[in-house]
């Protein structure tokens, strides 16, 4: 029976609504690659088919988990276990098939939980995706019982800035762009492939991730809305992430500027 060192272990991370379906889907083409599938489980995230940490819904779930100072968990962790790293992985091979070298598990608090998961696996790859803030809280807003851009957004800046200060101690880690991933699928996907040592390309043309046009709309209505609290929610918005928003590349003003994600080190 193989084990997690037989393997090499890639977790999927990023905000719910940032690409990692698609992003996991699009590796698991890859022929030395198995990713989960048909498990029943909600995109057949990893988070939901085992009982060893708790799932973001645990804390409020999509939109809101990254709020919760217990979400983010580390190699400090009392989870943090050789049993449990067998536990998990257990739980988790049903799921795969092990006779491919390269085994994918994609949920979104994995981007609030790498230094956990390094923990039971020292040997594991990263791979994030990121996508606008403003796009992540227009497209996750809709899940929230009380509707209100400010606690995605919220909840963006919190997962990302714990992210940004777990980076550091990850030994293998690659971040993409959503909006990078649309702009040049071929070019993106070649990187993360040479990132995890593939042989041959990774199938750019399976990739369906969306364009973020309607939601840039969304973003413009509300600003001039005729409504004076919807307008004032967007200006609070703005001045409250415009700055933050730019430490990782992004315009709250104009959700088509993209620039790279930044050097975590110098942040």
């Amino acid at each position: 029976m193989t084990g997690p060192t037989d393997h090499k272990l890639v977790f999927v991370g990023g905000l719910h609504r940032s690409g990692t379906t698609p992003l996991a889907r699009v590796l698991a083409e890859h022929p030395q690659v198995s990713g989960f599938s048909g498990t029943s489980a909600t995109e057949d995230e990893g988070q939901h088919l085992q009982d060893v940490y708790p799932a973001a819904r645990a804390y409020g779930g999509a939109g809101r988990f990254a709020l919760s100072a217990q979400a983010h968990l580390t190699e400090s962790s009392p989870l943090a276990t050789q049993a449990n790293a067998a536990a998990l992985f257990e739980q988790w091979r049903p799921y795969w098939d092990t006779s491919c070298p390269v085994l994918v598990e994609k949920s979104p608090p994995n981007l609030v939980m790498t230094r956990f998961l390094q923990a039971l696996y020292p040997q594991a790859y990263f791979v994030v995706i990121v996508r606008h803030p403003v796009v992540v809280a227009l497209s996750t807003e809709k899940w929230l019982h009380a509707k209100t851009l400010k606690t995605p957004m919220a909840n963006w800046f919190a997962a990302h800035d714990t992210f940004a200060a777990d980076a550091p101690q990850l030994a293998r880690l690659h971040v993409v762009k959503y909006e990078s991933l649309v702009r040049d699928p071929a070019g993106e996907l070649a990187a993360i492939g040479s990132f995890l040592g593939l042989d041959g390309p990774v199938p750019a043309g399976s990739w369906q991730g969306g364009r973020s046009d309607a939601y840039t709309r969304a973003w413009e209505q509300l600003a001039h809305d005729r409504r004076p609290w919807r307008k004032w929610l967007h200006s609070s918005l703005v001045r409250t992430y415009a700055e933050r928003a730019s430490a990782y590349g992004y315009d709250v003003d104009d959700l088509d500027v993209l620039h790279p994600w930044p050097d975590i080190k110098a942040m």
